[in-house]
This record gives structure tokens, sequence and C-alpha cells, in this order.
């Protein structure tokens, strides 16, 4: 190729490198079997620290590369710390549970490091094509990370669900993709906005395109009404992987969203503004009501992340930096907050099981007060009770919605968000006030306490410098802005 230069490749280094890392390992796990785990496993974690202790170094400054088809700014660069380190601590729990399991495959952590590559290039997309294909690169890895525990039949149908509804919201998006690029006669991002700021007339081929590409995405965020996989894949998935789910690629797809928003189809906010708002008010209503009735904790997280996804959306309703800046940290803290929940969940076991129902719970407060007490703090922040972290994550996307003068989505906000604190106070009153159900088999595995005891950190230090870390949330929002 004339001009090539391996400079051009630097902006995408940590994705590169990570690939490469991906198919040396895979071939070590090829000749040396399930030998080859432990060593696997303790080289996908470090090459994945090491790539985000190259983001956190890099330079900010905004660059494209590879004709265009890829950025790399400050929005893209702090998500992509957030992916790293969510993949980073998904692994991390995940190292004794597969053991416990019986499930440790070296396949495991090579799947989860080449979504991880997917995801990081998601969110630094500029052409609708390499958006494609970078999605599909995550979706295709977690469609086999759902069904794993491929003698499981609820683990099968887990992952047969989301391949199957996978697969029709990869087919409304790439038909939504292919009206955008009859009508415009680009995939570029800045083609398509140059497009839409010269046109004429309202270009309707684009809009119902971009509407379709929408719900292709909503599908990645189990938002209403593309959410109907999310508690059977939750409940059927290995606990890992779930935390997997919930954690990481909702953080990626939020994070394409948004770029797609505010960057091509920055000219059609009005029109995309209607269909972000019915999608944050019907996943905060169902998240918060479908709730209440669910008895099994991760179906019931499977609800809680459908709400989240709600609130979340709802400092993308202004279209100002401040209102993005809010989502980003919504996305941090609820990271963290589910991090430090999964690491209780896979840590506690009765006769052998994992603890999946919520009766099961009662009387760990005496059983096994370090874990009750732990997850009483992650349930009271995840309510949104002041002055935890998670008080400050709805404040701000609830403060970006009234600014922009979307004041009854606000107040819905605030409403389903004391609905959806009940199903966590429930959980705490079995804890504390239910007779013990027996004696737990807490697992003394010293990442999930590190993990338990960082996230409890955070929420608790989070308090503290709120602002700080708004700002520097805000600067990478203004990168998005040209």
């Amino acid at each position: 190729m004339d001009g090539f230069s391996w400079i051009i490749l630097s902006p995408i280094k940590q994705e590169i490198f990570l690939a490469v890392v991906g198919m040396l390992l895979l071939m070590v796990g090829a000749f040396r079997g399930k030998t080859s785990i432990g060593f696997i496993m303790t080289s996908v974690i470090v090459a994945i620290l090491a790539a985000m202790g190259s983001v956190l170094l890099a330079d900010w400054t905004p660059i494209d590369t590879l004709n265009g088809m890829v950025i790399v700014d400050g929005f893209s660069q702090w998500m992509k710390v957030l992916i790293l380190a969510g993949i980073a601590g998904s692994l991390t729990l995940s190292v004794s549970w597969l053991r416990e399991n019986d499930l440790l495959k070296f396949e495991y952590p090579l799947l989860v490091l080449f979504s991880g590559v997917g995801m990081l290039l998601m969110v630094s997309a500029n052409n609708l094509l390499s958006l494609y294909v970078s999605l599909e690169l995550s979706s295709l890895c977690l469609y086999v990370l759902a069904a794993i525990n491929r003698d499981n039949l609820l683990s099968s149908e887990a992952g047969l669900k989301y391949f199957i509804l996978g697969a029709l919201s990869s087919g409304l998006l790439l038909f939504g993709i292919s009206l955008v690029y009859g009508y415009s006669g680009t995939l570029s991002y800045v083609g398509i906005s140059e497009f839409l700021e010269s046109a004429q007339s309202m270009p309707y081929g684009v809009m119902v395109g971009m509407v379709f590409m929408l719900a292709g995405l909503a599908f990645k965020v189990s938002a209403v009404p593309f959410h109907m996989w999310t508690p059977d894949v939750y409940q059927g998935a290995p606990t890992p992987v779930t935390a997997l789910f919930a954690i990481v690629p909702k953080v990626a797809a939020i994070g394409l969203i948004i770029r797609l928003l505010v960057g091509p189809f920055a000219m059609l906010a009005q029109e995309w503004m209607q269909i972000i708002m019915a999608v944050s008010v019907g996943s905060m209503l169902l998240g918060a009501f479908a709730g209440l009735v669910q008895n099994n904790i991760k179906r019931l997280l499977a609800y809680s992340s459908i709400a989240n996804m709600g609130y979340a959306m709802l400092g993308l309703l202004p279209n100002v930096p401040e209102g993005i800046a809010g989502t980003i940290i919504y996305l941090t803290i609820y990271m963290v907050m589910l991090a430090g929940v999964f690491a209780i969940l896979m840590s506690l076991k009765r006769d052998g099981k994992s603890i999946e129902n919520i009766p099961d719970f009662a009387g760990l407060s005496k059983t096994s007060p370090f874990m009750a007490y732990a997850l009483t703090g992650l349930l009271f922040s995840m309510s949104g009770i002041p002055p935890l972290a998670g008080f400050f994550g709805k404040f701000f996307v609830f403060q970006a919605a009234v600014a922009g003068g979307y004041m009854v989505v606000a107040v819905i906000g605030v409403l389903t968000s004391v609905v959806g604190a009940y199903y966590y106070l429930r959980l705490i009153k079995v804890m504390f006030f239910d007779e013990s159900a027996g004696p737990v088999d807490e697992n003394k595995s010293l990442s999930r306490h590190l993990v338990v005891v960082a996230s409890i950190a955070f929420i608790l230090l989070f308090t503290v410098m709120p602002n700080r870390l708004l700002d520097h949330a805000l600067q990478a929002a203004v990168s998005l802005y040209p």
C-alpha cells in the first residue's frame, strides 16, 4: 500500500496489541489444552492492565486514522478505560468461580479478550462500516460465552435466545445502515453529517435508517422494547458471564450510541430525542415495576440494569456536553457498583450451590456479616440514597434533563427510582431481619474481597470528589462537539 506507515496505526495500538496477544495465546491454548488456562488467564489480565495503562498515559488530543474510519479523542479514551477496567474486573472475579464449577476452559478468557477488542473499536468508530464490524466482533464472542456451560440447559437456552435475538438486532442495524448509505452516499460519520447539513429538505430515508439503527443498538443495551432477552440470559448464563454482560458491553454500546447521535445524526436531534425519551421512560418504568416481583437475584439485577440504562439515557436528551458528562459519570459509578455486587454473589454458596434466590439470603448478617454489610452499602448506593456515589450518578443525569427542559421525564425518573429502591431494600430486609436459612459457605477468594473493598471505597470516597471526576468527564464530552 503506497504511503503506508506504522505511525498510521499508532492511535489504535492498544487494540492491535490485545488482538496480537489474543492470537498468540490462542495458539498456546490449542497446543497445551486445559493445562494452559492459568497462564492464559494471567496473561490476558496483565495485557488488559497494560493496555489500560497505555490509554491513561496516551495523548488524548483528537486524531483519526485508517482514512477516517477510526477516531481517538477524550471521549473514546475515557470509555476505553472503563471497558478495560470492567473486563479486568470480570476476569478477576471469574477465576475461582470457573474452577469451582469445572468450567475452566482456556477459550473463556480469550473470548472475553476478543470481545473487548471489539468494544474498544466500537467507541472509536467513525464510519458505519467500522461500527458494524466492531459490534459483530464483540457480539459473536458474547453469544458463545452465554452458552459456554453447554451441559446446563438454562445456559444453552440463554445462548440460543441471545444469538437469535442478537441476529435480529444485527439485521435491523444493517438495514438501517443500508438506508443511510443509500440516501447519503457515504458511510463516513463526517460525510453523513455534511450531507444532512446541506440537505434542502428533511431526508426521510436517512431518518428511517437512523430509527432502524437505534432499534438494533437498543437491543445491545437491553432498553425497552428490546429488553426481552435480558432476564433469561442473565439467569441462564454462568454468573461470571452475567457479570461481564452487566458490567461491560452496555457501557460500550452506550458510548457507541452517544457518538452516533451527536456526530452524524446531530442535525436530526429533534427526531432522535423523541426516540431516546420514549426508550428511556419505558426502560425506567418496566425496570422498576417488573423487578418488584422477582425472587431470583440475577433476574432482579437484569430488570435493574434495564432501569439503569433508562437513567443513563436521560443525560442524552439535552444534547449538550454537561448531559453527556452526566451519563459518563453514571456509567462509571454503575459499573463499579455492579462489580462489587457480583463479587459478593460469587462468594456465597450453600450446600455447594450458588445462592441465587432472594429468600436464601435470609440471616446473612449473622452468618456472613462482612458480605451482608458490604452488599447493603452497594444496594443503598444503587437505590440512589445520599451521600453515596449512586445518588450523585442519578443527580447528574436528572439535573441535565431538568436543565434541558425535560422536567416530566426527570420526575418519572425520580419516581421510578423510588419504586426500584423497594426491591433493593427488600433484599436488605431479608438479610438482616428474616430467620437464617442456614450457614453460608463463604469463599475466601482474595481477588473477590479486593473487588468488594474497592467498590465500597469508591462509593464512599466519591462523595468527597464528585466535581473533580465530573470535570474530567466534561472534558471528555466536550471532545465530541466541534
